[in-house]
């Protein structure tokens, strides 16, 4: 029985031996290679270098340069009128017409005084010369030839203030014929034909105002009162832009004109000086009392480097840019020049970098990015307007 229990333990031992043998002989396994980290999915955009201009933004009024109430400047009957409400007229243009009658019929007595005394003075002027000749030979008096003498004086002082009353007779006709101290636009009527006017009526018979050109008037803050002073002395104009509706930033384009002065004083009140603009407003696109969103430019940035406001990120240190360099990105600092609707105005990168766009949230420096394809928005159109 030993035997065969000897055999046995041999055998396993032998097994055990082959085992061990063959565990210690067979090649090392290589370790496994980490995962590599997977390309995060970006859009990009490049940086361009584009003329900037930088604005300050208001709120204005349109104002007419002139605009004038007609009223009328002697009483008497409107007998007609000669444009319609609304009429575009020009200086000088006869408007409107009053009765003249009994103003005519004084001019009439002023001129026929004034020929009365005319005559006269001719009569005294004879008799002062035949007096002055007889005088120098002793057959009249001193006290004669002086006497004709003030006569004739007289007569002269007599004849000027009847010729001052003729002609203003003759002015005061002249106001029964109502003309337009400007070009401009008829406003709407107050009286009608056949009413009787007064010299002394506020509210007159329409207003004339001027279009073209028209202002605009805003008010900044005082602090930018160096800069308008600065844009008044420059060379060239400065450029303001007209808006309709919308926000501060934003509306309808209504015109383009230039700044042409600045009040002579600061409101103590809101702390802001008043500015005004001129516009060429042959469209009439500008109305007068029309309220619009002012756009002054006070600088041109030549070739500044422009990307959209959603590139710049903020961190802790300030600003910076993720830019593309092969299929990585690193984190490049940037300082913010300037900020205009959809764009920022930025330093430090070069025109033409590309740089991320959309993602950045997943971005760290060195990270591999996949840069996505803009979408075909040609195609994209076109298959929107399908039915």
């Amino acid at each position: 029985m030993q035997k065969p229990l000897r055999l046995s333990l041999a055998s396993a031992a032998l097994i055990i031996l082959v085992c061990v043998a063959w565990w210690l002989s067979r090649p090392a396994r290589a370790p496994a290679a980490p995962a590599k980290a997977a390309a995060v999915p970006v859009k990009v955009v490049r940086v361009v270098a584009a003329d900037v201009p930088q604005l300050v933004s208001a709120i204005g009024t349109v104002t007419p340069l002139q605009s004038v109430t007609v009223r009328a400047q002697v009483d008497g009957i409107l007998t007609r009128l000669w444009v319609k409400e609304g009429q575009f007229v020009e200086k000088g243009q006869l408007l409107a017409s009053i009765d003249d009658r009994a103003l005519r019929a004084s001019l009439d007595q002023a001129t026929a005084q004034a020929a009365q005394t005319r005559a006269q003075l001719k009569v005294a002027e004879v008799d002062l010369k035949r007096y002055t000749e007889l005088a120098q030979d002793r057959s009249i008096p001193r006290q004669q030839l002086d006497q004709q003498q003030a006569l004739h004086d007289q007569l002269q002082a007599t004849l000027q203030g009847n010729e001052a009353a003729a002609a203003a007779a003759r002015v005061q006709l002249s106001y029964t014929q109502i003309r337009s101290p400007l070009a401009g636009r008829v406003g709407i009527r107050a009286v009608d034909e056949g009413n009787l006017l007064r010299s002394s009526d506020a509210q007159g018979l329409f207003s004339v105002t001027q279009l073209d050109p028209i202002t605009v008037q805003f008010a900044l803050p005082q602090a930018q009162l160096p800069t308008l002073r600065g844009l008044l002395k420059a060379p060239e104009h400065a450029a303001v832009s007209a808006y309709a509706g919308g926000d501060i930033n934003g509306g309808t384009p209504l015109a383009q004109g230039r700044l042409s002065l600045i009040d002579n004083q600061v409101s103590s009140t809101t702390g802001t000086v008043k500015a005004k603009a001129q516009f060429a407003n042959a469209d009439q696109s500008l109305w007068p009392g029309q309220l619009v969103n002012v756009r002054l430019q006070t600088l041109l940035r030549r070739n500044a480097l422009v990307v959209p406001n959603g590139v710049v990120q903020r961190g802790v240190n300030g600003t910076y840019v993720y830019r593309l360099q092969g299929n990585e990105v690193d984190s490049v600092p940037v300082t913010v020049v300037d900020q205009a609707g959809e764009r920022t105005v930025v330093e430090g990168v070069a025109a033409g970098d590309t740089l991320v766009s959309d993602g950045q949230s997943r971005l760290k420096p060195g990270m591999r990015v996949d840069v996505l394809p803009d979408p075909p928005a040609a195609n994209a159109t076109a298959a929107g307007a399908q039915p």
